[in-house]
């Protein structure tokens, strides 16, 4: 998967962690096709996917609408 920017990491905030990759990849793609850039980074270990999480980001500036989209879509987390 992607990784943050070096010279932009205090730019982008966590906005969703599962340990579901799919459901990541769900909500990527909903805030996408609002026009709110994401990246997923995924921290589970390669060789046992049930430990560790993967992590949503957007940009600090879109937190607000990127939260707000997903409690539309009932993520409930």
């Amino acid at each position: 998967m992607a990784s943050l920017p070096e010279d932009h990491d205090s730019q982008w905030e966590v906005v969703y962690t599962t340990d579901k990759l799919y459901k990541a990849e769900l909500f990527r793609g909903m805030l996408e096709e609002e026009g709110i850039e994401s990246i997923i980074i995924n921290k589970q270990d390669s060789s046992y996917i049930s430990f560790g999480e993967v992590e949503l980001y957007v940009p600090r500036e879109e937190i607000l609408n990127a939260k707000q989209i997903m409690e539309r879509a009932g993520t409930g987390e």
